[in-house]
């Protein structure tokens, strides 16, 4: 049987006919939802959290004896559960207990899960990384990874929620709650993991008196945050009630079959298969400046405990940024608040790898490192700028997402989108990290035959007194050649996204066959 009140708008929809639905919807507005907004931001917040720890461990990682990019590389492999989600989102709409509800019946274990890892991590931080040796790469990618897929998954239910949780006529708060609440937690996250747990910061500017280690251990630190969310998650399963969507006329029961040849049909539309090609190349503009920048500050001479300070009160900016814009990208058009912001974004990368070159020039005086005012001022201008334009285009997106999905299938349409956003950025990552290494030119001081490539080059340079010296730095090769096809990217897009973003709601529903329950 046909699902009810689709088919015949589909029917209705012409080649070359453009049905805008957006004006007829009511008008955002919170009375009587403000309760769920708040919910919403807490669940955000909490998946923040994870995210916020995979963030920081690259810069201590990158103040670790014998880490190489490599090394980084392979820790990058953490983010990819946030791009693999899709594979089991289907599960997550599919299997559920009624008397629970669609979405407690997994937000409720998988937030145990996380606060049970969190417990585990804590009982082996010491060993994973130590003070005095090089760090266990593995472990902590395997940790980390495990982790990951928790916060995928909890990212699959409370975006499905959000479609249900709030009114139809306020789902484009579900981008406000989303950005600030992620936003919340990672910063809440960092400061734990960067500061309170810094020697260096804790004797600089919490304590009266020097002492050994930070105000709280990183092993503290993990074992807090375990026992806070399966505090929450309780409070979380007794407390809050689901609605039951079977009453509304319009929902859908899927099997898993039905669920994963969904995301077929969702595929198949024609504004997808557009969006999908812009959504996966969208990074590439921005890959360099994204993954290697701070390491790169960090290897020119500036703090690392500096550079997370100035990148953690960025995150103020963040948190608050989308309340300001949520009324541009809560209209009926919000990728024309992405695309504006484009240009912008690609002109400041450029500007930041011209500020990073010049980094050791500025901070080095008489061969020690000397950091003027006048510098950190600049740092904190451009990562201001860098933190509000990635902000607002990500806020836009999300915006733009909800509105377009078909929430009888919420789970599994915006974990779709989810995914070919997060691939996008992970592989466009994970491959500025990785190939940074192999652009990067060296030339013995003393002998210019010797292209130190190989540790027995590199050893007999070493040999004959010699130093291996950088030719050519495989970052800003890539900040160029990033930039290039960023430019090529939005003169290519700028026209699809102002088209696709025109089309009316039932242009993006799925017509699928299946018997009403």
């Amino acid at each position: 049987m046909t699902v009810p009140k689709i088919e015949d708008e589909l029917d209705n929809l012409r080649p070359g006919v453009v049905v805008d639905d957006s004006n007829s919807a009511e008008k955002p507005n919170l009375k009587g939802d403000w309760l769920n907004f708040f919910l919403l931001l807490l669940l955000y917040t909490m998946q923040g959290v994870p995210f916020g720890l995979a963030l920081v461990m690259p810069i201590i990682l990158q103040s670790k004896k014998n880490v190489s990019y490599k090394d980084q590389a392979i820790f990058s492999l953490v983010t990819w559960p946030e791009s693999l989600k899709l594979i089991w989102a289907p599960l997550v709409d599919t299997l559920y207990i009624h008397k629970i509800g669609r979405r407690k019946s997994w937000l409720i274990p998988v937030q145990y899960l996380m606060g049970a890892c969190f417990i585990y991590m804590a009982s082996n931080i010491d060993e994973w990384l130590p003070e005095t040796r090089k760090p266990d790469i593995l472990k902590l990618v395997y940790a980390f990874f495990f982790l990951g897929m928790l916060a995928a998954t909890l990212d699959i239910v409370v975006d499905g929620w959000s479609l249900t949780m709030l009114k139809r006529n306020n789902v484009g708060y579900a981008s406000t709650c989303n950005s600030t609440g992620l936003v919340m937690g990672i910063m809440i996250s960092y400061i734990f993991s960067a500061f309170l747990t810094s020697e260096d910061f804790s004797n600089k500017y919490l304590r009266f008196r020097p002492d050994v280690g930070g105000i709280f251990t990183t092993r503290s630190f993990l074992y807090a945050w375990g026992v806070l969310f399966i505090l929450i998650t309780t409070l979380i399963a007794i407390f809050k009630k689901e609605k039951d969507n079977r009453l509304e006329d319009d929902h859908v029961k899927l099997n898993i079959v039905q669920n994963y040849s969904l995301i077929w049909d969702i595929l198949k539309l024609p504004g997808i298969k557009l969006l999908a090609l812009t959504l996966l190349t969208a990074k590439i503009g921005f890959a360099a400046t994204d993954s290697l920048a701070i390491l790169k500050l960090i290897d020119a001479g500036v703090p690392k405990d500096n550079i997370m300070f100035i990148d953690t009160s960025m995150f103020v900016v963040k948190m608050f940024l989308p309340l300001v814009v949520v009324k541009y990208t809560s209209g009926p058009k919000p990728m024309n608040v992405y695309l504006t912001a484009t240009p912008f974004r690609l002109l400041l990368n450029i500007s930041f790898g011209v500020f990073i070159y010049y980094t050791p020039t500025l901070i080095v005086a008489n061969g020690f490192v000397h950091i003027p005012m006048y510098y950190y001022a600049l740092l904190i201008f451009i990562m201001s700028i860098r933190g509000i334009l990635d902000t607002i285009m990500r806020v836009a997106l999300l915006s733009f997402f909800s509105r377009i999905s078909d929430s009888r299938f919420g789970g599994t349409y915006m974990s779709l989108l989810g995914t070919l956003l997060s691939l996008g950025g992970a592989w466009s990552s994970s491959v500025a990290i990785g190939i940074v290494d192999f652009l990067t030119f060296k030339q013995c001081s003393l002998d210019h035959q010797n292209s130190c490539y190989t540790s027995n080059l590199k050893n007999m340079c070493k040999t004959i007194g010699g130093d291996c010296v950088v030719i050519v730095n495989g970052y800003y090769a890539e900040t160029a050649v990033c930039a290039i096809i960023g430019i090529i990217w939005f003169c290519i897009f700028r026209k699809i996204l102002k088209n696709v973003q025109t089309k009316g709601r039932f242009y993006w529903l799925v017509d699928i066959k299946t018997p009403r329950k």
